[in-house]
C-alpha cells in the first residue's frame, strides 16, 4: 500500500519546542488526529446511507415515471370500461415522481453536508499552541494564531512513527473522493429531476441553478463552485484531467439511458471502496483505534 512518508522533520516545519511542550502538544495532537478521523469514519457511514437513500428515491421516480409514460399504450384489460382511469392513474403517478423529486434532492443535500463535514476534518488535523495572554495554561486548537506555528511540533511522530503530515494526506485523499463522486451525482441529479418536464416548462433546470437555498454556499466550502464561471465545478472522473462537458438534459429519456443513470449512482466510479477500507484500516493500526 502506498502511504505518505513519515518525516522527522521538513522545511515547512515548525521550529522544534522544548520537549515539556512538545510532550503537551503530542496529547493533544492525539486527541485532535482521534477527533477528526472519528468524524470521517461517521461522514462515511453517513454517505453510504443517504446514497443509498438517495438511489432508492430516483428508482421509484424512474419507475413512476416510465408507468406514466407508457400508461397511453398499456392494456388495461378489466379495468378499460372505468371512466376515466388512465388520466386518474397518470396523476397519481405523476404525484409519485414529484414526491421522489423531493426526497431525492432531499438525500443529495445529506450528501453534501457529509463530505462539507469531510473537507473540514482533513483541514483540521493540525494542532497549533493557542495564545492565551489571560492564562498560564498551554492550549491548543486547530486553527493558526501564528504564521510560524505550522502545526506540527517540528515534525515530530504523533503515535508510534507518523507525523502529523501523513495524517493529513491521506485525510485529503479521502475527502477529494468523495468530493468528485458529489459532483458527479449532481450532473445525475439534474438528469433525474428533469426528466417528465415540458419543454414548455418555465424554471427548466440548467447547471448553474441552485437546487437548494445555500448550495451554492455550501459547494464552495468543499471547493466545488468556481467563482469564474459562477456555477457548480463540471464533474470529472477519477484520475482524468478533463472535465465533463456542460450539463445538457434529456427530459424524456428512454428506459435504457435511466438504467445507466441508477446503475452509475450505485456504482460511485470516483471513490475506490479498496482503497477507503485500506485508509481507515492504516489509519486505526498507527493510532491504535478501530476506525470501521
Amino acid at each position: 500500500m502506498e502511504t505518505p512518508e513519515p518525516k522527522s522533520q521538513s522545511s515547512s516545519s515548525s521550529p522544534m519546542p522544548p520537549s515539556s511542550l512538545a510532550r503537551q502538544w503530542r496529547i493533544a495532537a492525539q486527541r485532535n488526529l482521534r477527533n477528526q478521523w472519528s468524524k470521517m469514519a461517521s461522514n462515511r457511514q453517513q454517505w453510504l446511507s443517504s446514497s443509498s437513500s438517495a438511489r432508492t428515491h430516483a428508482t421509484s421516480l424512474v419507475n413512476a415515471y416510465l408507468s406514466q409514460k407508457y400508461m397511453p399504450l398499456m392494456e388495461l384489460g378489466a379495468l378499460k370500461d372505468m371512466p376515466d382511469i388512465r388520466n386518474k392513474a397518470s396523476f397519481k403517478l405523476f404525484e409519485q415522481q414529484e414526491l421522489h423529486r423531493s426526497k431525492v434532492l432531499s438525500s443529495y443535500k445529506d450528501m453534501v453536508a457529509v463530505v462539507m463535514h469531510m473537507v473540514d476534518a482533513s483541514k483540521s488535523v493540525r494542532s497549533f499552541l493557542k495564545v492565551a495572554s489571560s492564562s498560564s495554561l498551554v492550549q491548543f486548537s486547530s486553527s493558526s494564531e501564528d504564521i510560524n506555528d505550522t502545526g506540527d511540533c517540528g515534525g515530530i511522530a504523533v503515535f508510534r512513527f507518523w507525523s502529523i503530515s501523513p495524517f493529513e494526506k491521506l485525510a485529503e485523499e479521502l475527502s477529494q473522493m468523495f468530493k468528485l463522486e458529489l459532483s458527479l451525482k449532481r450532473f445525475l441529479l439534474l438528469e433525474l429531476l428533469s426528466i417528465g418536464c415540458e419543454v414548455s416548462q418555465v424554471n427548466r433546470l440548467c447547471w448553474s441553478d441552485e437546487l437548494y437555498p445555500g448550495e451554492f454556499s455550501d459547494l464552495k466550502v468543499c471547493n466545488l463552485y468556481s467563482e469564474e464561471t459562477s456555477e457548480p465545478v463540471h464533474p470529472r472522473l477519477k484520475d482524468c484531467k478533463f472535465d465533463m462537458p456542460a450539463f445538457q438534459c434529456n427530459r424524456h429519456p428512454d428506459h435504457e439511458i435511466l438504467q445507466v443513470y441508477i446503475t452509475t449512482w450505485l456504482a460511485e466510479v470516483n471513490i475506490d471502496g479498496h482503497r477507503v477500507d485500506e485508509i481507515f484500516a492504516v489509519i486505526g493500526e498507527e493510532m491504535h483505534i478501530s476506525l470501521s
